[in-house]
Formats: structure tokens, C-alpha cells, sequence
């Protein structure tokens, strides 16, 4: 066993598949989207997301916090308690100077944004919260998670868009291999299912248009597909290094192995169309890793269902991998939750592997001619997985790609 290896021990979600690891795998599992008109959405010109069912607030995180955390937060409470529960850790006991927090997210608290700004233009200056700055501000997901937890070790938000939970791994890794940390929370938290945000999307051409049937709006690689479907969740690991957690007797789901970013330096919205940025993070992350081409056996792509991203990805995936490795994207089920996506990713590839089952990519009913994949369709693929990619970009052309092995 490497010295410097890193063991994901525990892990939580919530996503619109379900609330908690098991829910989310099961729907993911399924193909079957989670997209819907959501009521929030009414009236505007896309009205369609994945929404997370039956989320009660006062239920899962308290009165109090229902009331002071925006939603983003409190997705990242639920998934990171599970997380900390599932790895066997007491936060009562540990050593809160040596757990540190890392999450992502790209957009804050949005909602919170537009109905405190309603209530300035409605109802005058006094009747904004007090409390809207702190329930606002993207940092204060990492913050609460410290709260909640009694982690005191380094607290912050990284911010890559829709890389910025891959992009929060990343960054725990440095944290264990430095000795900064002995445990790390990490992972992504979003809740962007506002109409403002969503209308933004819809304004840049993103967004799927599909309304009639919004359960095959999302469609990843398909000759049809036509954008996104905007998404909510959060997903958080627990990270340590491995001879840690072997030696207090935990369990390894699995090992962060390798870790790769890159900017494409190309464009603001738009992934450079040779995908030399993709190249350069998918290389790094291999050889961080100490793995080859003929070594990785599954993708969890980034997958969006937008024309461009699709198109690019996948002729990056076919000329540095091949078609050997089984491909997929969970877009087609949870949607895209952008900040949080490339950690609800990571941790739907530690199932993955754990599982030796890779889920299929929904609505995939006529494979792009142009992506020459092995894509997995239709229903689950029973396969043993050694080695996965997961794979998350953002716009500014940011790339972040982790490599998983199994423990």
C-alpha cells in the first residue's frame, strides 16, 4: 500500500434520484429522469428541473436552520452528516483542528437573492433580512458544515462553475498529503433552481427546450440532444489517507488516486472545440494516478447534453482511451447541478466501483454518430471497475478530472 494513498470512507447525497447514498444509486440505476415542471419555474420560458423530492428542512436539519441556511446549505448538511455517519466518525471525539472542510459550489444563495431583492423593490429597505448576506454568500456552505461538525481545521469554497466539486477534491487531497488535515469533508453543494438562474440558462441557449416532455429533456450523447436540464444537490466524501483509516479499522469505499485541472484558456462559455484543455487535466489526472490508457475501465463523463460539450468530450475520451472504457452520465437522471455536479459525480463513481455496476445513461436512444463511445444505455452494466475517471468543466474553460481505484 502507498504511503500517500487517500481512501474515500465515507460518502453522502442528495439528489433529485433521492435522499441519501442508497436512494440516489437506486434512481441513478434505474435511467429513469428525475426532470419535471417545477412550480417554482411557472410561467418562464423553461420551467423544467430535477428537483430533490420531499425535502423537508425542519425535518432533516432543524427549526433553526430552516429558517438562517439557504437551501444550498442545507442540501450540504444532510449529505455531509450521512457522509461523516457512514465513515464511523464521531465529530463529539475527533481532533476538530485536524478535519478540514473543502466544498464546492459555484452559484450560493440564490434563492435567497432574488426573494430578499423582491422584498427591497416591494416593500422598502427594512424589510430585508438581516441575515441575507450570510445566507448569500457561497462560503458559508463550508462554514455551517464546520459548525455542524466541530471541524476547525481550513474552511473554504472552491469555485470552478460546474467543476468546482471536483475542483474541492482536488484541493483535499493536497490537504492529506501535506499533513495539513486527517480528515477532510469534501465535496459540492448547489441550489439553482431559482428563475433567475434558470431564465439565464434559457437566455444563453443551454437549456433543453424539450417541455413537452421533460422527462426526455436531458438526453447525454444523443444525436437529438438540445441542452441541460438545471439540477439541485449536494455530494460530500470523506477523505483520509488510507493508512489511517486501515489503522482505526474503517472501511475504504475507495481510493482518490489522481487528480488533474487545467484552464482551456478559449472562450467563457464555450469548451475549446479541439478539447486541448480536457487533454491536458485528463492526462495529469493518469499519470498523478500512475495508470495508462488500457487501465480504465469506466467514465463518469461530464455529459451535459449540450451539443458542443458532448461532441468535445467525447472525441477527447475516444483518442485518449479508446473504446474500451464503459462511459456514462448521470445528467440524464439528476440533471445538471452545476457547482455540485463533479462531486455527486465522484461519489456516484466510488458506488460505481464498489457496486461493480456502472449505471446507464438515460433518454440515450440514438448514440451521436459522432461520439464513438462505448456508452452504457438501456439498463445497468454489471462490470468490475479497477479504475474510473470522472469528468467535470466549467465555464472559463475550467477542467477538473479525478481518478478513482478501487480499495
Amino acid at each position: 500500500m502507498n504511503d500517500a494513498s487517500i481512501a474515500v470512507t465515507g460518502l453522502g447525497l442528495v439528489t433529485a434520484a433521492g435522499i441519501g447514498a442508497e436512494a440516489s444509486w437506486a434512481g441513478v440505476c434505474s435511467g429513469v429522469s428525475t426532470a419535471a415542471h417545477a412550480p417554482a419555474l411557472a410561467g418562464l420560458p423553461v420551467d423544467i428541473a430535477c428537483t430533490v423530492p420531499d425535502f423537508s428542512a425542519n425535518k432533516l436539519v432543524g427549526r433553526r436552520s430552516s429558517l438562517s441556511h439557504d437551501r444550498f446549505v442545507q442540501l450540504a448538511i444532510v449529505a455531509a452528516r450521512e457522509a461523516v455517519a457512514d465513515a464511523g466518525l464521531d465529530p463529539r471525539t475527533w481532533d476538530g483542528a485536524r478535519v478540514g472542510v473543502v466544498v464546492g459550489c459555484g452559484l450560493g444563495g440564490v434563492s435567497t437573492w432574488e426573494q430578499q431583492h423582491r422584498r427591497l423593490l416591494e416593500t422598502g429597505a427594512t424589510s430585508v433580512s438581516a441575515l441575507l448576506i450570510p445566507m448569500l454568500v457561497p462560503n458559508m456552505v463550508a462554514g455551517h458544515l464546520a459548525m455542524d461538525l466541530g471541524a476547525t481545521g481550513p474552511n473554504f469554497v472552491t469555485a470552478t462553475a460546474c467543476a468546482s466539486g471536483a475542483t474541492a477534491i482536488g484541493t483535499a487531497l493536497s490537504l492529506l498529503r501535506d499533513d495539513v488535515c486527517d480528515v477532510v469533508i469534501t465535496g459540492g453543494a448547489e441550489a439553482g433552481v431559482s428563475p433567475l438562474i434558470v431564465t439565464g440558462f434559457a437566455q444563453m441557449g443551454a437549456l433543453s427546450r424539450r417541455l413537452d416532455d421533460p422527462g426526455a429533456a436531458s438526453r447525454p450523447f444523443d444525436v437529438d440532444r438540445d441542452g441541460f436540464v438545471v439540477g439541485e444537490g449536494s455530494g460530500i466524501l470523506v477523505l483520509e489517507r488510507e493508512a489511517d483509516a486501515r489503522a482505526r479499522g474503517a472501511k475504504v469505499r475507495a481510493r482518490v488516486a489522481g487528480y488533474g485541472a487545467s484552464a482551456d484558456a478559449f472562450h467563457m462559455t464555450q469548451p475549446d472545440p479541439d478539447g486541448r484543455g480536457v487533454k491536458q487535466a485528463t492526462r495529469m489526472a493518469m499519470t498523478a494516478a500512475g495508470v495508462g490508457p488500457d487501465d480504465v475501465d469506466h467514465v463518469n463523463a461530464h455529459g451535459t447534453s449540450t451539443p458542443l460539450n458532448d461532441q468535445t468530450e467525447a472525441a477527447v475520451l475516444r483518442d485518449l482511451l479508446g473504446h474500451r472504457a464503459a462511459v456514462t452520465s448521470t445528467k440524464g437522471v439528476v440533471g445538471h447541478t452545476l457547482g455540485a455536479a463533479g462531486a455527486i459525480e465522484a461519489a456516484l463513481t466510488v458506488l460505481t466501483i464498489e457496486n461493480s455496476t456502472v449505471p446507464p445513461t438515460a433518454n440515450l436512444a440514438n448514440q451521436d454518430p459522432k461520439v464513438e463511445l462505448d456508452i452504457v444505455t438501456g439498463a445497468p452494466r454489471a462490470q468490475r471497475t479497477e479504475v474510473a475517471l470522472s469528468n467535470s468543466f466549467g465555464f472559463g474553460g475550467q477542467n477538473a478530472v479525478l481518478v478513482f481505484t478501487s480499495a
